[in-house]
């Protein structure tokens, strides 16, 4: 038998100040305040056991002190005007915290049941703090801890930066001593750079650049069915490929080929739009973390925007394309910083005088670069040939249909695997064009492997 309970997070004498928000803030405000009732799938969750078990009011204690770490934890977003939008952080304040106890036998599934009840309301950003918590405890002890973060207060590289700095709270450290060692940027620290000179002149010339890459791109990859675009009740698959040998395979490819993993993969997927579209050049927009800096890369906060990737003669050859991507994708993310609203009405003229190019077609390489395939899984000693036969292939779900969404292919880690999980219009692409994309990408990158003396 489950039992409901609440606890409360008591904040006070944190970092407090009030300004304009950033422009990762600004970019997904705009978009989960435009979602209604589908916002809550951007929302951010985190189910984690509490190995060894411990006390609600230790853990609650970890927790205050991660929240007097990372600013963004307690902030809030309020509109300005028409085109304004506020960062407010609290300086002290309350979080509640929902609490159920149950069998310890039960704990996995309790938790599952509280993630979704966290996760699937949409945040008030005006009003509430962007992190819920919930606590499965059981005989006195938390057994799991239950998170679900608004990506208005982070992205998925700052979801991983701040399980890590939860872990070093647990283990004895303090906010004080972690901002010490490792000075993260905080928002509010951030607008006002981007608000400088400098970062006035960064995001003008992304904007120009952006605007030049749309007017020289191809204005259709795929052809849109006419009879089909016109269904406004048209839901848009979702493919999962789940693949032992990409995992193991896109190692070997990246090392010779002197680029990163991530390089390959997005040259695969490229090489591979190209050929099906019969397209020559293809264009992506790539989410880019933009965490080059050491202060960034320690920032619990959204500063994931989007470059704008254009690969030309992408479908002549698969070495060359991947080669060439690293160079072109190194040049978009310089100009994947800017003021995204200010960037959409720029666009919006181009589309409207018919001179963009489709920009339709999202890439999102998710992974934690901290976090690999193997870490909690042995490395199978079988080739990336013998591992292709492992491959899962399945339709998870389905969503409405998104704004100026062709196509969206998000890359992720699973334990032994990589996972290419791939989102279309049916107006653009059938389910079977969906499943010949995603295996055609792990067929290049294995092929290439097995080319390497890898089989």
């Amino acid at each position: 038998m489950t039992t409901v309970n609440e606890r409360t997070i008591e904040l006070d004498s944190a970092r407090a100040g009030t300004g304009p928000a950033t422009w990762g803030q600004r970019a997904i405000w705009g978009v989960v305040t435009r979602l209604g009732d589908d916002a809550p799938r951007y929302n951010l969750p985190a189910d984690l056991p509490v190995s060894p078990p411990r006390p609600a009011d230790r853990v609650l204690a970890d927790l205050t002190e991660l929240l007097r770490m990372h600013d963004s934890l307690h902030t809030r977003l309020l509109p300005v005007g028409e085109d304004g939008l506020e960062q407010v952080v609290d300086g002290s304040g309350a979080l509640t915290v929902e609490v159920r106890t149950c069998a310890a036998a039960e704990a996995p599934a309790v938790g599952a049941g509280l993630l979704r009840e966290l996760a699937g309301r949409s945040f008030d950003q005006a009003r509430e703090w962007p992190l819920r918590i919930g606590l499965v405890e059981c005989e006195g002890l938390v057994h799991r801890l239950v998170l679900a973060a608004s990506h208005t207060a982070m992205d998925y590289w700052g979801l991983g930066r701040m399980l890590r700095d939860f872990a070093l709270i647990e283990s004895g450290e303090s906010a004080e001593s972690l901002r010490l060692a490792r000075p993260a940027l905080q928002p509010l620290e951030a607008a006002a750079v981007q608000a400088s000179p400098l970062g006035r002149r960064r995001d003008e010339a992304a904007r120009r650049y952006w605007c030049d890459q749309l007017t020289a791109g191809p204005r259709q990859i795929f052809p849109t069915a006419p009879e089909l675009a016109a269904d406004p009740g048209r839901m848009f698959p979702n493919a999962l490929l789940r693949s032992p040998a990409l995992a193991v395979a896109v190692g070997p490819v990246a090392a010779a080929l002197g680029v990163s993993d991530a390089a390959v993969l997005l040259g695969a997927a490229s090489h591979q739009l190209a050929r099906m579209s019969g397209s020559s050049d293809v264009l992506f927009q790539v989410v880019v973390g933009n965490r080059f800096q050491p202060a960034a890369a320690a920032a619990v906060s959204t500063v994931a925007q989007e470059a704008l990737f254009l690969l030309t003669d992408a479908d002549k050859d698969f070495t060359d394309a991947v080669r060439r991507t690293r160079s072109t994708a190194f040049n978009a993310f310089r100009h994947a910083a800017y003021d995204k609203w200010a960037l959409d009405r720029e666009v919006a003229g181009l589309v409207g005088r018919g001179e963009a190019a489709d920009h339709s077609y999202w890439w999102n390489d998710t992974r934690d670069p901290a976090s690999g395939p193997f870490d909690t899984v042995e490395r199978p000693q079988a080739t990336p040939g013998e591992l292709a036969g492992r491959t899962e292939f399945s339709w998870p779900t389905e969503f409405l249909p998104r704004v100026n969404v062709s196509v969206a292919v998000d890359v992720l880690t699973a334990p032994g695997a990589l996972e290419l999980a791939m989102t279309a219009d049916p107006a653009v692409l059938s389910r079977d064009g969906m499943e010949e994309f995603l295996r055609g990408v792990e067929q290049l990158v294995v092929a290439a492997a097995t080319a390497l003396g890898e089989a």
